[in-house]
């Protein structure tokens, strides 16, 4: 097999300031777009469209709700400051790889007050919402702990009865296909939030990998559907209603973007929950009906954390085992800070 042969290594440009990757601040978009011309000028960066050997680079909910400290989510890791150092490397693998990548695609997870993992969703026989981070399982339901805030229902334009039948029938799928129990999530990524924005180090990053290659960046929304959780960016947790009523659909815009690139890199947050779960998605899709596709998929093992609250729950060991599950089923784990000409093939 002839070696693969990538373009070389750039540096990283000198606007970039790794110390305020875990901040808040404004693109200078119209600077960022002059600075990449030079710099596609400079390193002779030709436009994505010529190249020959495509690459794809996935950042699953690289969000201010998850990655700034302080915020809703904040995924710090065993580290404490998780998503913060995985946002460095993720920054620097993109400048680094700028006329190597062809294409990135950031989802986004995008929700409203009123989703079934929000605490408004449900309530105790005294009318009170669960706390952020209560796990609620199926017998929870059977045995009346929680119930379907029937005030909602109007909002959501169906019927108290059916909000009740659908949360039973909810938690009872998780458990039959081996899911976490309904996890009660803080409000987060609220649509229209300053959480639910890119980290502005990653999103500059991906403006001025799309200014410097002429390569649009595609952004794929998840998670607004009220019925369902969507941790995986293929598709929401359940399908279906407590009748059998389709609720939501599957994107297969990543089976098909393996199709037309030849090498898919992904990263992102949690490691533990939406990372793992798109990865999972992904791989039983490739199995199901390409299973030669699985060698063009990277996971970028420095650039996700678990999600870690100290005295609460920790995700790590079940994260782990993941990523270990999918590297013995032919996915390539890598260190963003390895040079691409050195990755497994």
């Amino acid at each position: 097999m002839t070696a693969l042969t990538f373009p070389g290594e750039l540096p990283l440009p000198e606007f970039y300031q790794p110390q305020s990757v875990g901040e808040i601040w404004k693109t200078p978009y119209q600077e960022r777009a002059e600075q990449a011309r030079r710099w596609a000028e400079k390193f002779g960066i030709r436009p994505a469209v010529e190249d020959k050997f495509k690459i794809a680079l996935i950042a699953i909910d690289v969000q201010n709700s998850f990655c700034i400290p302080g915020f809703e989510l904040f995924v710090g890791g065993r580290s404490g400051m998780g998503a913060v150092e995985d946002n460095r490397r993720l920054c620097e693998f993109i400048y680094r790889n700028l006329a190597a990548i062809t294409q990135i695609t950031a989802t986004l997870d995008t929700h409203t007050a009123m989703q079934i993992f929000h605490p408004m969703f449900l309530v105790d026989e005294a009318g009170n919402h669960p706390a952020p981070l209560t796990l609620i399982s199926y017998d929870d339901l059977l045995q009346g702990r929680w119930k379907f805030n029937a005030a909602i229902a109007a909002s959501l334009n169906i019927t108290p009865e059916y909000g009740q039948q659908h949360l039973l029938h909810y938690a009872q799928e998780l458990k039959a296909r081996g899911k976490y129990d309904l996890t009660i999530w803080p409000y987060h990524v609220m649509l229209g939030s300053i959480g639910h924005a890119l980290v502005p180090a990653v999103e500059e990053a991906i403006f001025f990998h799309t200014a410097a290659r002429y390569s649009q960046a595609d952004f794929q929304i998840k998670g607004d559907h009220p019925l369902t959780e969507h941790y995986s960016a293929i598709g929401p947790e359940v399908l279906d209603g407590p009748g059998g009523e389709l609720i939501a659909h599957k994107n297969d815009k990543f089976l098909r973007q393996l199709r037309d690139f030849d090498r898919v890199i992904i990263a992102g947050q949690a490691k533990s929950h939406c990372v793992a779960w798109t990865i999972a998605d992904l791989l039983g899709d490739i199995q199901a009906h390409a299973p030669e596709l699985v060698k063009k998929v990277y996971l970028l093992e420095d650039c996700s954390s678990p999600v870690v609250v100290p005295g609460v729950v920790d995700y790590t060991e079940q994260a782990d085992a993941a990523f270990r599950r999918f590297e013995q089923a032919g996915i390539h784990v890598v260190r963003s800070t390895l040079p691409m000409q050195d990755w497994p093939t």
